[in-house]
């Protein structure tokens, strides 16, 4: 499992690589080129998912088969 994704800024472009909560979703992300606070992209259970190189790790998971946070069992990334 990954637990490092890099997002990259739909607004600025700044790319930044962050360590990823391993048991839940993260809803919000505030850029650190130009401030604008990211949210995930309509049916993306978090900013991992929308704008980062590696899905949120209960993604990962489901994917492998694995049980999932209650917060992407609801989603689809």
């Amino acid at each position: 499992m990954q637990i490092q994704s890099t997002i990259t800024c739909p607004h600025c472009g700044h790319r930044a690589t962050e360590a990823m909560p391993m048991d839940a979703c993260q809803f919000f992300y505030d850029c650190k080129g130009c401030g604008a606070r990211l949210k995930p992209k309509a049916g993306d259970c978090c900013v991992f998912c929308s704008f980062g190189s590696v899905p949120c790790p209960p993604i990962q998971a489901a994917s492998a088969g694995e049980n999932v946070a209650p917060c992407c069992a609801i989603s689809h990334c």
